[in-house]
C-alpha cells in the first residue's frame, strides 16, 4: 500500500502515520500539504498560521472551481472556496501564485473569515495521534513538543505553527514521499465520492501546460484535405487544413485528456464560448459522430498500423471492425459511451452550452 511513510527510530512516525486515520472532511489532507509545501519553500520553522490557511484555498481552488470535484455534503472547505470565489469574483484558472497574494492581502472580512474558520479545528485535530483532547489543552501541551508531536501552535504576535527541530530533518530528507502520502489519501477520499468521475489523480493540481495537440492536428488535417470540404458542427462554417481549433467535445476539464474519439476540428470562434461546457448530445452527437465515422475509415484506410488510431479503442477492441460495420452501429457506440458521460459531467456542476 501507498499509504506506508519512512521509519525513523528517534521519531513517532506511527503516529504521523495514523494522522488521517479518521478523516471526514478534506481540510487535514490539505493542512498537512500546505504546510509542508510552506516549510520547504521558506525553510524556516515557524511558518505564519495565516499563509498555510491561504494555501489550503489555494490547493483545493483547481479541483473544486475547474474540475468540479464533489468533496462531500458537510466539506466547508469546498462551500467557502465558492463563496469566496464569488465574494471576490475571481476567475477559475487564476494563476495560484496571484490567487495566494489576493487572499493574504484582502481587507474584505467576509473572506478572511471565511479562510479563517479553518483555524478552529484542524491544527489541534491534526496532532491527535499525538495529544488527545480539548482545543486548550492539545495547544498548551503543544508547547513542549509533548509526545515529541510534529509541531507546535504558537500564539504570538501572528499565530504560528513551529515544526518540532527533532522533525527537521526527517522533513526535508522525505518532503516528496510525505507529500505522495498526503496527496494518495486525499485522492482515496475523493474518489470515495466521486466513484464515476473519470481521472480524479489528474484532477487534484492545476496542469502546469496542457499537452500540444499536433499530432492530432496533423490526423485531421488529413482528413480534412482528404475530404475535400470540411463544415464545423457548430457554426456550419467551411474549415481550411491549419484554420482551426481542435475542440473537446466533453470538456477537457472533465475527461482531462486529449483522445482522438474526443476530438474534433471546430470554428475558433468556439473554443472561448464553449470552453468548459458540455455539448447538447441531442443537437451535437450525430454530426460529432459522422464526421468521427469518415475520418476513422480514412485514416484507417490510409495508415491502419497508425498509433492514434488506438485512441478509439474505448469505443471497441477491434478497429477494423468498427471501420467495417454500417454507421448506425457506430452510433450507438458513441451514444453508449457519450451519454453516461455527459451525464456524470452534468451531475457534478458542468453546464449545457447553448449559442
Amino acid at each position: 500500500s501507498m499509504t506506508l511513510i519512512p521509519s525513523d527510530k528517534d521519531l513517532t512516525t506511527n503516529k504521523l502515520s495514523a494522522v488521517f486515520k479518521n478523516t471526514t472532511a478534506s481540510y487535514k489532507f490539505y493542512w498537512f500539504i500546505s504546510l509542508l509545501q510552506l516549510f520547504t519553500e521558506s525553510r524556516r520553522s515557524k511558518i505564519p498560521m495565516k499563509d498555510i490557511l491561504t494555501r489550503m484555498i489555494c490547493s483545493a481552488w483547481y479541483p473544486i472551481n475547474y474540475f468540479k470535484l464533489n468533496f462531500g455534503f458537510s466539506d466547508k472547505l469546498s462551500q467557502n472556496i465558492l463563496l469566496i470565489k464569488e465574494e471576490l469574483n475571481i476567475p477559475i484558472d487564476i494563476n495560484i501564485n496571484d490567487l495566494f497574494k489576493i487572499l493574504n492581502n484582502t481587507e474584505n472580512n467576509k473572506v478572511k473569515k471565511l479562510i479563517n474558520h479553518f483555524n478552529q479545528q484542524v491544527p489541534h485535530r491534526f496532532l491527535y495521534p499525538w495529544i488527545s483532547g480539548e482545543k486548550n489543552k492539545v495547544k498548551a501541551k503543544s508547547q513542549t513538543f509533548y509526545n515529541n508531536c510534529l509541531y507546535r501552535l504558537n500564539s504570538d504576535d501572528e499565530q504560528t505553527v513551529e515544526i518540532n527541530p527533532d522533525w527537521k530533518d526527517y522533513l526535508e530528507r522525505n518532503m516528496k514521499i510525505l507529500l505522495d502520502f498526503a496527496y494518495w489519501n486525499l485522492l482515496n477520499y475523493l474518489q470515495a465520492r466521486n466513484p464515476n468521475v473519470p481521472a480524479i489523480g489528474s484532477k487534484l493540481i492545476k496542469p502546469i501546460t496542457r499537452n500540444s495537440l499536433n499530432k492530432q492536428k496533423i490526423f485531421w488535417d488529413t482528413v480534412i484535405q482528404e475530404l475535400g470540404s470540411f463544415h464545423c458542427i457548430y457554426t456550419g462554417n467551411l474549415l481550411e487544413p491549419g484554420s482551426y481549433d481542435i475542440e473537446h467535445f466533453i470538456p477537457w476539464s472533465f475527461v482531462t485528456h486529449d483522445q482522438l474519439w474526443n476530438l474534433i476540428p471546430a470554428d475558433s470562434s468556439i473554443n472561448s464560448s464553449k470552453s468548459n461546457k458540455l455539448p447538447p448530445l441531442e443537437k451535437y452527437l450525430d454530426p460529432f459522430v459522422t464526421i468521427q465515422f469518415e475520418a476513422i475509415k480514412i485514416m484507417y484506410n490510409q495508415k491502419p498500423e497508425l498509433k492514434l488510431l488506438e485512441d478509439y479503442l474505448v469505443l471497441s477492441p477491434d478497429i477494423k471492425k468498427i471501420v467495417d460495420e454500417p454507421i448506425e452501429m457506430f452510433k450507438q457506440k458513441y451514444h453508449d459511451v457519450m451519454s453516461p458521460l455527459v451525464q456524470i459531467a452534468y451531475n457534478s456542476g458542468f453546464d449545457f452550452w447553448e449559442r
